[in-house]
């Protein structure tokens, strides 16, 4: 032993602290991170289950008022608002419950926390399961057993090789695979798979039953500087391939269930009208667009490659890359859901609920006089910040569905 499991356990909070600032967080850095920070002894959790032993360093702390590095939900006792904006989504909102009724009706509407995300079961941060759809739908994964180390694997063993195998074996794993800035495979070690993605013939030990993965993580990459405000530039994870195939790993039947008509993955290849439409959208009205500017992260899309050169030239920030589809892209799990949650029914990307997203140029709220039936129940800064703090200038005064993105001359 190196020293107490106390102080190693403080010392694996501090690496975690550093890296999440930084974008890449060192703690796990794409494989196993020091047992010591996420048991007391195995198979001892700190926490009493596992998402909550994750949201110990994934929850960010009370004086983090400004999304931050790989923090996954906001602590609601210090603000009303959802304040991480990673790409996946703040948990947060499957917290957050709207009700609403429209002028001179008695009917009452709900726009219920538990619509807005995975819900994932944290005890110790007041998450629960689902409790209306027990399984996964399209599939049989059991709600109450919905967790964190449901989708990544804790221990990090999944890796991906110079070859682009993914494996739990071989050589070492030498550091994330999930950035731009990551460094490549090579003979001499392995990359963790993306955001730690569990792969083929992964269950998780605590839960019964056959549920074992069929389909290895998808081929992404992220730019470092991901759990941002949009105000300013977009943030382009770099999505190639797999992603719909990877869901699928409890959404089973998804692309056969009758309520769920969009075609995804292999299956979804874009046609060229679909491409011109995307390309050349801009907003509601405006069809302007050109390829080299036209990509939105709120309708994003697979760019049907597993390249990872490619991936992360494209991966950025800053505004750098923002060219649209090819007849090579397809939709996918993750254009129109956020992998976490988000401030919509569905843990849509944008209101799948409402006619116009904007209204007389504002985002609809309880307090700007929008419609009822617009503002759904949220104040107009909730909304911006389900839209991720984009200025409400960069839509339409009466902006419709993000659907026209792809399908405006259906």
């Amino acid at each position: 032993m190196c020293g107490s499991r106390r102080y190693l356990f403080v010392a694996a909070l501090i690496i975690l602290s550093a890296g999440a600032s930084s974008g890449e967080t060192v703690f796990h850095n794409g494989g196993t991170g020091s047992c010591q920070g996420c048991h007391t002894t195995p198979p001892e959790l700190r926490a009493s289950d596992s998402s909550s032993t994750c949201l110990l360093c994934h929850q960010a702390p009370l004086n983090v008022l400004v999304p931050s590095g790989a923090y996954v939900a906001t602590d609601t006792r210090i603000s009303p608002m959802c304040l991480q904006l990673a790409p996946g989504g703040d948990f947060c909102w499957v917290k957050k419950d709207y009700r609403w009724s429209l002028t001179g009706s008695a009917q009452t509407f709900y726009s219920r926390g538990e619509r807005h995300g995975h819900n994932i079961v944290a005890q110790d941060f007041g998450f629960s399961a689902d409790t209306r759809l027990l399984h996964a739908p399209g599939g049989n994964y059991p709600s109450i057993s919905l967790s964190c180390i449901s989708c990544h694997d804790p221990h990090g063993n999944y890796r991906r090789s110079a070859s682009g195998a993914i494996s739990t074996e071989g050589l070492p794993i030498i550091a994330s695979g999930s950035y731009s800035t990551s460094p490549d495979p090579s003979p001499k070690g392995t990359v963790g798979t993306y955001r730690m993605l569990a792969g083929r013939g992964y269950q998780p030990k605590s839960l019964g039953g056959i549920y074992a993965f069929t389909a290895d993580p998808p081929a992404a990459v992220a730019p470092p500087l991901y759990n941002r405000a949009e105000s300013v530039s977009e943030t382009r994870v770099a999505y190639g391939s797999g992603m719909s195939e990877w869901c699928q790993n409890c959404h089973v039947n998804i692309n056969d269930n009758a309520t769920h008509l969009h075609p995804v993955g292999v299956r979804s290849q874009l046609s060229n009208a679909i491409v011109s439409n995307y390309n050349g959208y801009v907003t509601t009205g405006k069809l302007t667009g050109v390829y080299a500017s036209a990509y939105t992260s709120l309708v994003p899309f697979e760019m049907g490659t597993s390249d990872y050169a490619f991936l992360k030239s494209v991966a950025n920030s800053d505004g750098s890359v923002l060219t649209g589809p090819t007849r090579s892209a397809t939709v996918m799990c993750l254009t129109c859901h956020r992998a976490h949650a988000s401030g919509w029914d569905s843990m849509a990307r944008w209101n799948t609920q409402s006619v116009f997203i904007t209204f007389n140029g504002l985002y609809p709220g309880i307090d700007n006089g929008a419609p009822a039936e617009c503002a759904q129940g949220r104040s107009a800064l909730e909304a911006q910040k389900a839209f991720y703090d984009r200025p409400v200038t960069m839509f339409a005064p009466f902006q419709r569905a993000l659907c026209n993105k792809c399908h405006v001359a259906d």
